[in-house]
């Protein structure tokens, strides 16, 4: 039987709730996993990972991160090492490159333009970095937001369905690279998807959110 004790939950929530969108009795994250969430829209999918990243509060509850109340860590400290990727990600207006700067500037990162270039490659997002981001597809900015959040280097990434604005192959090599990369740099993912099958193939972990209440994965179905 595995034991497991208390620091071995990045995320460890317990009774919240969030008015009467989302009530979550028993939810933990372990340390380099991979957790999703499944449901059908509207159900507090999104409403849970905003809670986590600091985006609402609850009204009931607390949020542990590795033990500490999220409500009494400077945000944007917590945020540094918790990053949320939306549906619709905001962009700074002006060119690729000027996006990884301001994540440089706040994170107190360097600039790497050879890390940002393969990072941008490995979405097949092939621009080069002086290109404008007003004219980014719906989908380039989806991939640029995503790896501009990795270049940030957060321990935990929450994405709220990355592949909404992507075609089916797109779909598949960008999930693989998430996981892939997850995996390779010991971070921690909670993905939320509309998909049963991206569930099934990469997560460690599975819920499923239902009219605002957190089924546990034993009740996956």
């Amino acid at each position: 039987m595995e034991v497991i004790c208390v620091n071995d939950f990045l995320i460890s929530i317990s009774n919240i709730k969030y008015h009467d969108i989302l009530e979550v009795f028993d939810f933990q994250v372990k340390h380099n996993t991979i957790t999703c969430l499944v449901g059908e829209s509207g159900g507090g999918k999104t409403t849970l990972l905003k809670l986590i990243n600091k985006m609402i509060n609850p009204t009931e509850g607390i949020i542990l991160y590795e033990n500490e109340n999220i409500s009494e860590i400077e945000t944007l400290e917590y945020r540094k090492n918790v990053g949320l990727l939306t549906q619709k990600p905001f962009l700074y207006p002006e060119t690729i490159f000027d996006n990884f700067k301001k994540v440089a500037f706040f994170n107190n990162l360097l600039l790497d333009e050879i890390l940002i270039k393969g990072l941008l490659e490995s979405v097949s997002l092939n621009k080069p970095l002086d290109f404008p981001v007003s004219k980014l597809s719906g989908g380039e900015a989806q991939r640029l937001a995503l790896v501009r959040l990795i270049y940030k280097n957060p321990k935990l990434i929450l994405l709220d369905e990355p592949s909404s604005s992507l075609d089916q192959q797109t779909e598949n090599t960008i999930i693989e690279y998430v996981v892939k990369y997850i995996k390779e740099n010991n971070k921690t993912l909670i993905i939320v998807t509309h998909s049963d099958n991206i569930a099934q193939k990469y997560s460690d972990f599975t819920y499923r959110i239902k009219e605002g209440k957190l089924k546990g994965r034993d009740n996956f179905v």
